[in-house]
């Protein structure tokens, strides 16, 4: 029988048993981006922790943001060690989780990042629509075709300057992303946040800009290897965000190309990448790039 518990924060005993399911969930679904020291990741930062007991060992956990995405929406986490699947505990814990976070007039949302039918079915049956499919595409680094970067006539690109240039790559996003669950609520804090991380690296964020006016960015991030992958990191086209009144002019073609160049010249295997899956415009560029759909991550609400 399950034995679910609640916790605001995790101690560090309870954060090593959280990662080591994680690690578990990694190896068998290919997520989350997990190592086996520091901070667990990002997603699961803040909001409540609901761990899930049989005995003494913990075989499901569930992370329930409560200060939900940038329109205020509750987000579930929810993974079940792979050795106890099937058996009826993800029902169990989402039972729980939903008890907590419904809220009069919100609605939640809960992530499937591997898209897997029995998700699918929990979703279901627990009232879930699906309501967004974010790709991930991914490319041998060396299969990438890229050409010299073209920006628009007037705009240079440029490398990010820490100290420098956080307000104007916030307001930039913030008009790109207006519509963006996640990347719209970026602030200076949290750009300056990123900056203190290891994987930051400024000479891999690049900036166009015209007569001094920035116009888009390209931020990209090298991930260290996972316990059971490569041994070498791996690139990821992070954010790609290009403002409105830039859109359509091939700015943000000139920027990716600049930042998988970048990427290339590392000497990374391998660069992937997120898109929403009713974005046909950037998928038809990056399958251009050279790119594949190797997954879909399915978000569903209720």
């Amino acid at each position: 029988m399950l034995t679910p518990r609640w916790f605001d924060t995790l101690d560090e005993a309870r954060t090593e048993d959280v990662r080591a399911l994680l690690l578990a969930a990694r190896a068998t679904d290919g997520w989350p981006s997990i190592t086996t020291t520091g901070p667990l990741p990002a997603e699961f930062a803040g909001g409540r922790h609901l761990l899930g007991y049989r005995g003494d060992e913990l075989i499901g956990y569930a992370h329930l943001d409560t200060e939900g995405d940038a329109f205020g929406r509750q987000v579930i986490e929810l993974i079940v060690h792979p050795e106890h699947r099937d058996q009826g505990h993800g029902s169990a814990l989402l039972d729980v989780v939903m008890k907590a976070a419904r809220t009069p007039g919100g609605t939640v949302r809960a992530w499937s990042h591997a898209d897997h039918p029995d998700a699918a079915k929990l979703a279901v049956r627990a009232g879930f629509t699906r309501v967004r499919e974010l790709l991930i595409m991914g490319a041998a680094a060396s299969d990438l075709r890229l050409t010299e970067p073209t920006p628009p006539d007037g705009v240079r690109i440029r490398t990010f300057q820490p100290g420098k240039d956080e307000q104007a790559v916030v307001d930039v996003n913030a008009r790109a992303f207006s519509w963006h669950p996640e990347q719209g609520a970026m602030t200076v804090d949290d750009l300056v946040a990123a900056e203190r991380e290891d994987w930051f690296d400024a000479d891999g964020f690049f900036l166009a800009e015209r007569s001094g006016k920035l116009l888009g960015f390209h931020w990209t991030k090298v991930h260290p290897p996972g316990p059971e992958r490569d041994s070498r990191p791996t690139g990821e086209v992070y954010v790609v965000g290009v403002d409105p009144a830039a859109q359509g002019t091939g700015l943000g073609t000139a920027l990716t190309i600049a930042g998988l160049a970048y990427l290339r010249e590392q000497g990374l295997p391998k660069v992937i990448l997120y898109v929403e899956g009713d974005n046909p415009a950037a998928i038809a560029v990056y399958r251009k790039l050279g790119f594949d759909t190797e997954s879909t991550a399915v978000q569903y609400e209720s």
